[in-house]
């Protein structure tokens, strides 16, 4: 299996990693809801990459006109998805919004984390 088969579950282990660094960095600023709002953030960044991977996966299986409808439709879904739960974090559970985006954050740092490793090989 060549490298570019192995990114989509290095991007899934490194997403974890880069959540857990975030949150341990958090913590000595003392403040308890920033952690919660960067691993909410980073939760729900996770999760959609996780979705996404899935569909994409599932597209590139069955190419057929069919499958890209369901996968445009699935990204309608994951879209008002994501709107809910980050409208449910913000106004009803009131979680700190800047370690929110910090947590939401997690993919785009992974890939950059990603980028720079792989321009320097």
């Amino acid at each position: 299996m060549d490298q570019l088969d192995q990114l989509p579950a290095l991007m899934s282990r490194r997403n974890w990693i880069v959540l857990a660094i975030l949150i341990l960095g958090s913590l000595p600023f003392g403040d308890p809801a920033l952690s919660i709002g960067i691993l909410c953030g980073g939760l729900v960044a996770i999760g959609g990459f996780l979705w996404m991977r899935r569909s994409l996966g599932r597209l590139l299986e069955q190419p057929t006109g069919g499958a890209r409808f369901r996968y445009q439709f699935g990204y309608l879904v994951r879209l008002a998805a994501l709107v809910l739960v980050l409208a449910v974090l913000i106004a009803v559970v009131k979680i700190h919004t800047v370690g929110l985006l910090v947590g939401l954050s997690v993919v785009v740092i992974n890939l950059f984390w990603i980028t720079v490793q792989r321009a320097f090989k």
